[in-house]
């Protein structure tokens, strides 16, 4: 393997492979995702979420783009012994950019300003190691890359592009979207188990927070898959991910796409493992905590091509566990912590040391992991798969499930109904715009800036973040809107969590901001003398002191809960949850959806 170090080339091994693709052909900046040509290998930055209209701190780098003129398959073998084995030297102070006490003080802000006031479920928050290499930063990183494909395992991409203006190596564990054969795929990562750390494999898998971390990722992942999949996303696991330094738990996600790849690229930009939930609001705390641009962390590396029936393909891992080198030799390894509810500002801050610490040892930044050598497998065990097997045991079966048989679900009462549902800021209501017309309804999703629904037979005011009692928000103004028009004409009308927080503001009830977010929970409820166990996102839940009340729009029964919060109601032709009956976590999520609809579309007796 001969390698022209002044011109640009990329390295990759996927995993599990038994050679090295070697890629190579001048390199582009582009502006946008719709610009990249098939084939080529794109390296994507963060600030590439502009695309989609979400916030960015733009720092100015750019999107590059390797047009691949040729491709060659080398022998791991030939390329280990084609690579430098040597040291990596660096000059000057090397250290993270953010310090252990300031980055725990951002975890205990975010906690509290963000995740306790209702802004979303779970944020990513990033720091990054800083040195400067002396020498060639290309040799440098062909001497990182050598020992990542020798000392690291279980990565889905272990790669190196040198565009001409910088190097990126690294060993990524996830991939971040594929697509080949028409099935487009996701894998949600998340849950870190640090090997020496003390803690047992089986005590990992058992922690709450652990569990949970994983289940918001599933969950904002499929309202990806709702977006660019006609089928919605079919979900398979969980597994382990097992690496040399640590061990996550990951899941599968598979759908059907006729989708341009490039569109699917934009839609899916980026993983909530790297960015949060819900994505949009998340990429506002983003910025407002981070206050400076990622470069390419988050980001993803993108391959496109065609396969051999001319088909698109698309494989695209996240740019995490890598390094970025600059001409100028400058090195910046990032890394990030996922923050949720049962966070603690020690783990966060432990986590980010772990997840550098594969690349920064094969940098020769930090020590290799004592006891070298990768510890044994554990995937198999009995005591494992019970484990991970148990974690299916009360999840909705809508998304673990196949259904071949697209008829399969449809509600003869509900089928042709039209639906419009207001879309908050949440992109749930991609999951909620799947399961209605998997009961044979016709679905449009709007925006709440444009909220029309013209003879629609239902609106659904969807979730989304924020203070549904905030009176300067201009999307609660225009959700209150919404629901009031729609009481106003008697006209059938279901809430869904901040569509209920407002509808039940509308009605009369209080509204109480709880002490532990509710966010990612599943609890069972009584729904109307019907135990249902359901998923929770929120921070707010409308309160009340009796199980009934009268309003200008009817008598509304409550669902209410001992100590007074209200999970649902419904009146003569309108109902609303505080739950998600879309998410993976309501294992009875589609029942109660579907009972729900029948009331509210049922005819009105006449006086």
């Amino acid at each position: 393997m001969q390698i022209d170090q002044q011109r640009p080339f990329a390295l990759v091994r996927r995993e599990g492979a038994d050679h090295v693709d070697v890629y190579s052909g001048p390199v582009r900046t582009l502006t946008t995702l719709a610009e990249l040509p098939i084939p080529s290998l794109a390296v994507v930055p963060y600030r590439q979420i502009a695309e989609r209209g979400f916030d960015a701190v733009d720092d100015g780098v750019p999107l590059e783009c390797l047009s691949i003129e040729t491709h060659d398959r080398v022998p791991l073998a030939e390329a280990l012994a084609a690579l430098p084995d040597a040291a990596v030297r660096t000059v000057g102070p090397t250290g993270f950019d953010v310090t252990d006490e300031d980055y725990a003080a951002t975890v205990s802000q975010v906690l509290a300003d963000e995740i306790g006031r209702g802004e979303g479920a779970n944020f990513v928050i990033h720091r990054a190691f800083t040195a400067r290499v002396e020498g060639s930063p290309v040799a440098a990183a062909l001497a990182a890359y050598r020992r990542l494909l020798l000392d690291e395992r279980g990565a889905y991409w272990t790669f190196l592009v040198h565009t001409g203006t910088r190097v990126i190596v690294g060993a990524s564990p996830e991939r971040h979207v594929s697509v080949e054969d028409g099935l487009v795929m996701m894998n949600p990562i998340s849950g870190t188990h640090r090997h020496g750390s003390g803690v047992d494999l089986l005590e990992f898998l058992a922690d709450p927070k652990e569990i949970d971390e994983l289940y918001m990722v599933l969950d904002e992942e499929l309202k990806m898959m709702a977006t660019v999949a006609e089928t919605g996303g079919q979900v398979v696991g969980p597994s382990l991910k097992e690496m040399a330094h640590l061990t996550h738990t990951e899941y599968l996600l598979a759908g059907r796409c006729t989708r341009d790849v490039r569109d699917v690229l934009r839609e899916t930009m980026f993983a909530p493992t790297v960015t949060g939930s819900p994505i949009e609001n998340a990429c506002r705390v983003i910025a407002r905590h981070e206050r400076r641009g990622r470069r390419y962390y988050a980001g993803v590396l993108a391959l496109l091509g065609h396969d051999a029936h001319g088909r698109q393909t698309l494989d695209a891992p996240i740019l995490i566990r890598s390094a970025e080198l600059t001409a100028d030799g400058a090195l910046r390894v990032p890394v990030g912590a996922t923050l949720v509810r049962h966070s603690t500002t020690a783990g966060e801050v432990a986590e980010t040391h772990a997840k550098a610490a594969g690349i920064l040892a094969a940098l020769g930044l930090v020590p290799a992991r004592p006891g070298k050598g990768v510890p044994v497998s554990r995937t198999a065990d009995a005591e494992v798969q019970a484990l991970l097997a148990a974690r299916n045991t009360h999840l909705a079966r809508f998304w673990l499930d196949e259904r071949p048989d697209p008829g399969a679900l449809v509600v003869p009462a509900l089928a042709g109904r039209r639906v419009v549902v207001v879309d908050a800021e949440d992109t749930f209501t991609g999951m909620l715009a799947h399961q209605l017309r998997a009961l044979g309804m016709r679905v449009s999703v709007v925006p709440w800036t444009a909220p029309a629904w013209g003879d629609a037979d239902l609106v659904i005011a969807g979730p989304g973040p924020g203070d549904p009692t905030d009176p300067a928000s201009p999307k609660m103004a225009a959700m209150r809107a919404v629901v009031t028009a729609r009481l106003v004409d008697a006209r059938p009308l279901l809430g869904v969590c901040l569509g209920h927080q407002i509808l039940s503001s509308l009605l009369g009830l209080g509204m109480h901001r709880r002490q532990a977010p509710y966010q990612g929970v599943q609890q069972v409820v009584d729904l109307f003398g019907t135990p249902r166990r359901v998923g929770f996102y929120s921070t707010f839940t409308p309160t009340a002191p009796t199980d009934s009340l009268s309003s200008p729009y009817g008598p509304v029964e409550l669902a209410r809960a001992a100590d007074g919060t209200v999970p649902a109601l419904r009146g003569p032709t309108f109902a609303g949850v505080q739950f998600h009956p879309e998410s993976v976590l309501s294992e009875d999520g589609l029942t109660a959806l579907t009972d729900l609809l029948l009331h509210v579309l049922a005819p009105v007796p006449s006086a």
